[in-house]
């Protein structure tokens, strides 16, 4: 069963005229498909218009939609179910908050790593809803390190609320396992591509948010808050998110526009959650192009050119 946001109601009122009409034609027998073309016509408009013109509140809404994809699906899409799981920070545990291994893009080997939240209930609570502990990022670094080790490129798909703020992770050293993932990503030796799929919240984001190109998808955020936090703690209610959400200036529009991303990967018209395969084929087309980019230019350049980048970030006056 699809899932409508508020803003969303006049698509699904059109998805029930469209599958009422499909219905008629096939128990009546009668033909039915200029009516259903006519509908289908009016949906893409209606999508249209409603997309164009989101307030940065509903494309927070968007990137936490239960029907969006998340990083699994996109690892086994992208490497045609040839993904292979690699477990644990050879410490603590295996966090499933944090996935990561090996996969076949186009016949290349590709070490893919990202936050998974789950599907239903049960599964969110096992994937401790996309809040890594530390030994989450300690594995993603594990696992950057042996793709550096055989020269294999990296790429991260971002989706977080944050890390984990419990006090046993603060014990465990959350801080410096995030800290030490920028520093060490910072100079690795391979390609690495970032791409955030759907919340990028703080440092949670950040751990595994340092590469040679950034890019967002079209209905995501990326900030040093949420919108819900930022609001408690300047009006101490979450009733001001919408407008914390507009001052963060979080969008990936905005993100381009400051150069914290390298691009923005357009969606499909109505949303990722609503035409998985469309947006599967926009990422694994965007990273092959980008791997072709970063393969020309020598590891020490690479490393160069990714510290300059970061170092450009952010404003003086």
């Amino acid at each position: 069963m699809s899932h409508y946001l508020d803003f969303e109601v006049p698509l699904k009122e059109l998805q029930d005229q469209i599958e009422q009409t499909e219905q008629i034609g096939k128990t009546t027998e009668v033909d039915m498909s200029d009516k259903i073309a006519a509908l289908q016509q009016k949906y893409t408009e209606t999508a249209q218009e409603l997309f164009s013109k989101l307030s940065p509140w509903q494309r927070v809404q968007l990137s936490r939609h239960p029907d969006r994809p998340y990083t699994l699906a996109y690892i086994n899409s992208i490497s045609e179910n040839s993904f292979m799981e690699l477990h644990g920070d050879r410490n603590v545990k295996d966090d499933k908050a944090m996935v990561g291994g090996f996969g076949l893009l186009n016949g290349r080997s590709v070490m893919f790593i990202g936050q998974q939240k789950g599907i239903n209930t049960k599964m969110r609570q096992y994937r401790n809803f996309g809040m890594p502990n530390p030994e989450g990022y300690r594995k993603a670094l594990r696992l950057m390190k042996l793709a550096e080790k055989f020269n294999k490129p990296i790429v991260t798909f971002i989706d977080t609320p944050g890390a984990f703020p419990g006090l046993e992770a603060e014990e465990r050293g959350q801080g410096e396992a995030i800290a030490r993932n920028i520093y060490e990503m910072m100079r690795l030796k391979v390609p690495v591509i970032c791409i955030i799929i759907g919340e990028g919240a703080s440092g949670g984001a950040l751990g595994i948010g340092v590469g040679d190109k950034v890019v967002m998808l079209e209905n995501t955020w990326y900030s040093v808050i949420s919108p819900e936090s930022c609001s408690s703690i300047l009006w101490r209610s979450w009733e001001h998110k919408e407008k914390a959400a507009s001052a963060l200036k979080l969008t990936p529009q905005d993100m381009k526009g400051f150069g914290l991303v390298d691009n923005v990967i357009q969606e499909p018209i109505a949303g990722a959650h609503r035409n998985h395969d469309e947006v599967f084929q926009s990422v694994k087309s965007s990273i092959i192009g980008y791997l072709k980019e970063l393969d020309a230019v020598l590891p020490e350049d690479r490393i160069a050119l990714r510290i300059e980048k970061f170092n450009k970030m952010g404003v003086w006056s």
